[in-house]
């Protein structure tokens, strides 16, 4: 049977870690080492096989602020790193390939710019260019989680699976950091709905959760990404791993 893939989530503004509860960022949390970079060679340590980044800077600005911290990340693992931050152009997704990102998630344009984003997917494929849909109260919401759409998630996640898209990352914002446990309904209705291997996104607290999700592999969730609950120590192994590694980074 193949194995869920766990991919921490790495969430960056103003150049460092940052927790993120139902969407808003928040700075200096003492859990969190403030250098991204430290960070994820912290989760490569660990044995994580992808990262998933959150430039926040992207999101909510348009800025590009981030892009060395991003850059020094792809450069320092070996592992494949996803990007979530604001692209609105095919320029934008050229930039952020050109740092060495493996897979690009976008949201915004996929409903306020449908040829752009059929343009980023043409050029990159849907092996490197995957949906995100972000959802408050079976509503999708967009630019960094401020505006409300109108769009029912199952319904999009429909046409998004009409315009080539393989894969969908789900998440439901209130349930994002709050570690009150994911909702595995939501990702499994978009799964079977649209056709799309789903990434789970928000809630989950435990390894009993995990294997949950693990259960919907064969209907199409066949990944988690995983924040606070990871920085929280809430999975058992984790104590051990960072005890053995912890002289890389003394």
């Amino acid at each position: 049977m193949p194995f869920l893939l766990v991919i921490p989530s790495i969430d960056i503004k103003e150049g460092k870690t940052v927790r993120v509860v139902q969407g808003i960022p928040e700075l200096n949390v003492p859990e969190y080492a403030n250098d991204p970079l430290e960070m994820a060679m912290i989760w490569r340590s660990e044995n994580a096989k992808m990262l998933h980044l959150v430039d926040f800077d992207g999101f909510t600005s348009h800025s590009n602020l981030n892009y060395k911290i991003i850059q020094d990340i792809c450069q320092s693992v070996i592992i494949p790193v996803e990007y979530a931050g604001g692209i609105r152009s095919l320029e934008d997704a050229d930039n952020v390939f050109g740092l060495g990102v493996a897979r690009i998630a976008i949201s915004t344009i996929l409903i306020e710019n449908r040829d752009e984003c059929l343009r980023i997917l043409s050029k990159y494929g849907p092996k490197k260019v995957i949906a995100s849909l972000d959802v408050i109260n079976e509503e999708v919401v967009i630019r960094g989680r401020r505006v409300r759409t109108g769009k029912d998630p199952i319904e999009l996640s429909f046409e998004l699976k009409s315009m080539g898209f393989e894969r969908i990352i789900v998440t439901d914002v209130l349930r994002n950091g709050m570690i009150q446990g994911p909702n595995i309904h939501l990702s499994k209705r978009v799964a079977s709905a649209s056709g799309c291997k789903v990434t789970h996104s928000g809630g989950v607290r435990n390894k009993d959760e995990l294997m949950d999700l693990q259960n919907l592999i064969g209907e199409g969730v066949d990944s988690v990404i995983v924040g606070r609950a990871m920085y929280e120590n809430r999975f058992p192994c984790q104590k051990l791993w960072r005890l053995a590694e912890s002289g890389l980074y003394s």
